[in-house]
């Protein structure tokens, strides 16, 4: 038997689809619980276009896929379970780079991004602060 799909996992179909509120999208991202795979004492991460993406997965199962492509293969993958606003808010602007959250990444048709923008991030670590505010700030 197929184990359902969590809320999150049913908000990122819904965007890929072209359907649904992207609010509602971070909401539930901020709400859900999200496994990240512990390296050496820290979280997960990766590095593309000059953000670090701390990679989160909705699920065990979602995580294991992402083991056998990218991580130890067959061996346990140590993981934090960690609430997506704990991730945004508090690790996020501790980390002192432009980070974002990568979710689901093995499942091409399931993986969302959530970029370290205003509304996603806190606007003193978001990338489009300035943009937002009307410019650079002398």
């Amino acid at each position: 038997m197929e184990r359902s799909r969590t809320a999150l996992a049913e908000r990122i179909v819904e965007r890929r689809a072209g359907v649904g509120d992207p609010r509602a999208l971070v909401g539930e991202m901020r709400r859900s619980v999200l496994l990240v795979p512990v390296d050496g004492g820290g979280l997960w991460s990766a590095r593309s276009g000059g953000v670090r993406w701390i990679c989160g997965f909705t699920d065990e199962a979602a995580l294991a896929r992402f083991a056998l492509r990218h991580g130890p293969g067959g061996r346990p993958v140590e993981y934090a379970a960690l609430l997506g606003a704990r991730l945004v808010d508090e690790i996020v602007p501790s980390l002192g780079e432009p980070t974002g959250l990568a979710v689901d990444i093995a499942d091409e048709d399931g993986s969302m991004f959530f970029p370290p923008v205003t509304g996603i991030v806190p606007d003193g670590v978001a990338v489009d602060r300035d943009v937002r505010d009307g410019g650079p700030r002398a």
